[in-house]
């Protein structure tokens, strides 16, 4: 899949307007769609109005990272068939990194993500559509996230499949002193390993080439 996203999602980043957000994703699903990407397009967003413009033009999949906090994600998600990725996420883009806390990381965020997945197939949307994403770096500490990796399992026990977006994220820095994202490949590659043992569907990444060729490699080994 292709993942396509108008408005920056990293900590402290500002939000967009939804016409500025629609002016650049719905160019880029257009040219895709036209030139016949053999792809599932995701259109990442938090908006409801923006998903639905662009699965209007082809894009199949919503990665949502705030899990439906706008009231109409899940109609639009229902009405149009479309799969869904709910994300964990502590506050907002903005927000989320002021000491965020928790008793239990991994069995927080996997009950926020349980309530939501049935939030969402309440409102119509197909259970076997959905996919759940911890949310690394979303409103986590360094201890969190790792937290979170280390019972991976925890989340694929929940019973859909699983997303996991840790590729080039700062907490990879914090462990190698590798400020530059670009040069945090080595990281994100031991992140989509874990995954993968653990049992993960999906990786979001960077490095698309090197990381199917890793993931290739070692399951044919095994």
């Amino acid at each position: 899949m292709l993942d396509i996203g108008g408005e920056s999602t990293r900590p402290g980043a500002a939000p967009v307007t939804r016409d500025e957000e629609l002016a650049r994703v719905l160019p880029v699903v257009e040219g895709l769609v036209a030139a016949g990407v053999e792809a599932d397009l995701s259109i990442d967003t938090r908006h409801a109005a923006v998903a639905d413009e662009a699965l209007e033009r082809g894009a199949t999949i919503i990665n949502d990272v705030s899990a439906g906090t706008d009231p109409a994600m899940f109609e639009v998600a229902a009405r149009h068939g479309a799969s869904l990725v709910l994300m964990h996420m502590r506050g907002t883009p903005t927000t989320m990194q002021a000491e965020p806390t928790y008793d239990d990381v991994v069995a927080e965020v996997g009950a926020y993500l349980d309530e939501r997945r049935s939030a969402a197939v309440e409102a119509g949307v197909a259970a076997e559509k959905i996919w759940l994403d911890p949310g690394i770096g979303f409103g986590k500490t360094l201890k969190h996230n790792l937290a979170l990796l280390q019972d991976l399992e925890a989340f694929v026990r929940l019973g859909s499949p699983v997303l996991l977006g840790a590729s080039r994220k700062s907490f990879l820095g914090a462990l190698t002193g590798r400020s530059d994202p670009s040069e945090r490949l080595a990281g994100s590659l031991a992140c989509a390993l874990r995954a993968l043992e653990a049992g993960v569907r999906g990786v979001r990444v960077h490095d698309v080439r090197a990381t199917f060729e890793l993931l290739d490699v070692f399951t044919r080994i095994r």
